[in-house]
């Protein structure tokens, strides 16, 4: 791993918890790698779970809200403009506002288990004013397991972590898939109902 990103990834974790939630809020390193050195520094004793678990929620959760207000009062041409500062390319909101207009809300907590379309979903949301209180459900429903995982993997790795995204490839076919399957029954549900709202 470069030294860069270890050089940063110690100074996020010597803030404790604060720097867990930073990491996840700023995105600058994956998600899975802040939550896997996390893991690291619980089994040093540096940091206790659930605090971790705690700040991996709550920095993921504001992470997306940023967006979604980013979307919801800039919208679509801002993004095209300053999406790069964002590491957002146009085909990533091409994707996700594909999705989210075909499944609607529901595909907000199955998009979170995939790479770079988990963190543009949020903006077609907030471009169509879905409803905050559910958007901010969706995405704390699905940073629960996606810390704990991560977290836990780390612990397991040890000082091998930096193999993070390796170790949790085999598990995160099924977890997609789980996850799509759940927006599907959603979209499905809400079609079967009446008129979709979000």
């Amino acid at each position: 791993m470069e030294e860069a990103i270890l050089n940063l990834l110690e100074w996020l974790t010597s803030l404790g918890y604060l720097g867990i939630a930073l990491g996840l809020m700023l995105e600058v390193i994956p998600s899975e790698i802040v939550l896997g050195y996390g893991g690291y520094m619980i089994i040093l004793g540096k940091i206790g779970f659930w605090e971790a678990f705690a700040a991996g929620v709550i920095g993921g959760t504001i992470a997306q809200l940023i967006l979604y207000w980013i979307g919801s009062y800039g919208g679509r041409p801002f993004l095209e403009k300053y999406g790069k500062f964002l590491l957002l390319k146009k085909h990533h909101l091409d994707l996700s506002e594909s999705w989210f207009e075909k499944y609607g809300s529901g595909v907000i907590f199955g998009a979170r288990f995939i790479p770079v379309v988990r963190h543009a979903i949020s903006i077609p949301a907030g471009i169509a004013k879905m409803s905050l209180w559910k958007f901010t459900l969706y995405t704390v429903a699905a940073m629960i397991p996606w810390t704990i995982f991560f977290l836990y993997l780390g612990i397991e790795l040890g000082s091998n972590w930096m193999y993070i995204k390796e170790a949790a490839r085999p598990y995160l076919i099924p977890m997609i898939s789980l996850a799509f399957l759940m927006a599907a029954t959603y979209y499905l549900v809400k079609k079967f109902k009446g008129p979709r709202t979000t």
